[in-house]
This record gives C-alpha cells, structure tokens and sequence, in this order.
C-alpha cells in the first residue's frame, strides 16, 4: 500500500483536491476533520482539564480555545501536546484497516505535513499550489480574515516554494480546478496502478 501525503499552504486548494482524491475512489483520511471529530469526543474532557471553561455541551468551543491559547506559545504547546497524538492514532487506524483489505493507495490529509516532521510517515507527497496571488485574494476573501491574520499564518508555514521542492507532485490549483482534477486522476492512475512499486512499510 502506497501512503500519499497531500499537503499545501492556506488558501491553495488543498481541501477541494481532497475530495477530488476521494472522489476517484481513494480512501482519504483528514486531519482537520479528525480534530472536529476528536473535539466533540474524546479530547474534549482533557483540553477542558487543561483550559477550563472552552468546552460547552461536551464539545470544545473553538472560539473559545482559540482565545485561551493566542499569543500563548506554552498554552499551544500544551494543547498540541494533547490533540497531535490521537490525531496520529486516528490516522494509524485508518492506515491499519486499509492495509488489511489490500487498498493499493490511500491519502493522508496533512496540513502541517512538513511543520510537524510528518514527512516519514508517507511514501509520496503531493503539495498543492497556486500563485501567491492568488492564494493571498482566495483567503483575504474569507469571513473575518484579514492582511495581517494572513500574515501571521504564512509566517508559521513552510514556504510554498520549498514545499514544491520537496513534493514528488505538484497540483497546481492556479490553473483552474478541472487541470487540478486531471493531475489528481494523472497520480491515482501513476501510484495506484502499479501496486509492485510500493515500498516496503
């Protein structure tokens, strides 16, 4: 079984070439998703331990959480600490029932793929890209965003350039979604087709 990893900056297209993924039939496991899930189960009564008061109705309330921990590097720490793991647990399970039904190839969904020193987990990386252009007017066009949030987010984020010199594919979302699409269907047929050339877990 091939491991893909798709990662990509904000604003580049990363979570609708997911779906294009799984939309050509490959299992696709997503990390935000994950968190959503985890915040209204079993993370929810450890971060409330760690930051009292952000979970409502037994689901952390992101706003909240996003107040308790901005600006506070140990407070991030702490609660990376807490949901990083059963992300990573999550992700492992996924892994495991593929591999035992004999999926050929299947996607992890990592935002921070290369910030978090995810790279060893996967066979293949795919980054997903656009003109910086066109990123910064896709996400300055987002509810509440602004230059300087976006800045800040940037700021914490691999460069789009060295990501796509660390990529073994490139799908460039700046070209229109259905070029995307074909790249997409051009890398399911080039990993999924040969299951021979996978290596070794």
């Amino acid at each position: 079984m091939i491991v893909l990893g798709l990662t990509g900056s904000i604003g580049m297209g990363k979570s609708t070439t997911a779906r294009m993924f799984a939309d050509a039939g490959v299992p696709v496991h997503d990390s935000d998703e994950t968190v959503h899930r985890l915040y209204s189960g079993e993370a929810a009564p450890l971060i409330e331990a760690r930051f009292p008061g952000v979970v409502t109705k037994g689901s952390v309330d992101r706003l909240k959480l996003a107040a308790a921990v901005l600006g506070d590097a140990a407070a991030l720490r702490d609660l990376e600490a807490i949901i990083h793991p059963l992300v990573r647990a999550d992700a492992d399970a996924f892994l495991a029932r593929n591999r035992n039904v004999g999926t050929p190839l299947v996607v992890l969904d990592i935002p921070l793929l290369f910030e978090t020193n995810g790279t060893g987990r996967v066979d293949r990386i795919a980054v997903v890209s656009a003109p910086a252009d066109v990123q910064r007017e896709r996400v300055l066009a987002r509810p509440g965003m602004t230059v300087g949030k976006f800045e800040a987010i940037l700021a914490k984020q691999v460069p789009d350039e060295e990501k796509r010199r660390r990529a073994d594919f490139v799908i460039d979302t700046g070209q229109g979604m259905e070029a995307a699409r074909q790249a997409v269907i051009g890398i399911v047929a080039e990993l999924a087709g040969d299951k021979d050339s996978a290596p070794e877990l």
